[in-house]
């Protein structure tokens, strides 16, 4: 599916998607979502948080058969390479040429875990070897100071390495649109609607992928909230701060758990995250915070919880305005290099998706 939206009158044809948490029965989501048109369906890899996305997937896989299916993101602090590339080739197997698998440093993924996230080096090696096993070839596999090289072993149709999965690497900063670019993958990120943010990943990884020899396009998403305001409707509202609440609470929370972070909040922004950690009984300093920080993670904030979503995190991470508003918006961010839009429906998925449907009509 693709927004077209009128600007300028110029029209904007930006694809778009749906993301949703891992859970039993989201297949029949994934299968209304291909209904209404829209071009992917994703599942976050949280395991403390969510359900097991390749579980999920599976089963959207045999509830659906056009609608690519996205991993966003999974992790070498999560899964060995070879186990990932096994999941990833045997969703493949029932999925042939729909997959989509996000690559990351885990970052929620390991804080859950009151760990932190690897190494920008882990996540290229492990990004190379599952572009490498998913595809037939061999890699190399360590474990300490052993290292072999690897390769499906399967005899029979276990997994798919015929038709290829497309890669993509989660950014927030221009290392990993490097890694993007040495890889020959796309780009993913969350929440992040700076079209100047976008147009330095874009060069960073073109200039990464000449240095590497490699040609070729690849595409690049956001994952974010959007919602279009009603006549009269207050931007700022319950209703808008509920439809991307969920994306201002991760920042909030990364906020928390990462206290260098909020050198670079707002000073409103600041005192939302001293009192979400009031709230939720901790400190930024205590060894068990994960345990209470992460609760509820990515799903509809709580009514008590609104007044932490302060506006300008309703300007800044969500697609939050008028038709028109939204059109500029969107015109900037194809301009800047996004080729999709993965929207997260948390207040009624079915009405929301039907919703943005019909402003795609």
């Amino acid at each position: 599916m693709r927004l077209v939206i009128s600007f300028n009158d110029e029209e904007n044809t930006m694809r778009t998607g749906i993301v949703v948490t891992a859970r039993p029965g989201i297949e029949e989501l994934a299968a209304r979502a291909e209904d209404l048109g829209f071009t992917s369906f994703w599942v976050y890899d949280t395991p403390m948080v969510n359900g097991d996305p390749f579980v999920a997937l599976a089963l959207c896989a045999k509830a659906t058969s056009a609608i690519k299916l996205g991993i966003g993101v999974t992790s070498p602090a999560l899964r060995s390479a070879p186990a990932a590339a096994a999941a990833v080739s045997s969703l493949n197997a029932i999925a042939p040429g729909r997959v989509i698998c996000g690559v990351g440093t885990g970052n929620t993924a390991r804080r859950t875990l009151g760990m932190l996230p690897t190494t920008m080096a882990r996540l290229e090696a492990f990004t190379r070897a599952l572009q490498d096993l998913t595809a037939g070839r061999e890699t190399e596999y360590t474990e300490g100071s052993r290292t072999r090289d690897v390769r499906f072993l399967h005899v029979g149709p276990y997994v798919n390495t015929e038709d290829p999965v497309e890669f993509v690497v989660a950014a927030f900063g221009l290392k990993a649109a490097a890694i993007a670019g040495r890889r020959g993958t796309g780009l993913i990120s969350f929440g992040l609607l700076a079209p100047a943010v976008w147009e330095a990943f874009q060069q960073t990884r073109r200039e990464a992928a000449r240095e590497a020899g490699r040609t070729g396009s690849a595409d690049s998403y956001v994952m974010t909230s959007l919602h279009v305001l009603g006549d009269g409707e207050d931007r700022h509202g319950d209703l808008a701060r509920d439809s991307m609440g969920h994306v201002a609470m991760a920042l909030l929370t990364f906020a928390a758990d990462n206290p260098a972070f909020g050198e670079s909040l707002e000073p409103d922004e600041a005192e939302a995250v001293q009192r979400l950690l009031r709230r939720r009984g901790t400190t930024a300093t205590a060894a068990d915070r994960h345990r209470y920080l992460y609760r509820n993670y990515l799903g509809r904030i709580d009514p008590e919880d609104r007044d932490l979503i302060v506006p300008s995190l309703v300007d800044k991470l969500g697609l939050i305005g008028t038709r028109d508003e939204l059109s500029e918006r969107i015109a900037a961010l194809e301009k800047a290099g996004i080729d999709e839009i993965v929207i997260q429906p948390v207040v009624d998925p079915e009405r929301e998706m039907a919703a943005l449907a019909r402003l795609t009509a």
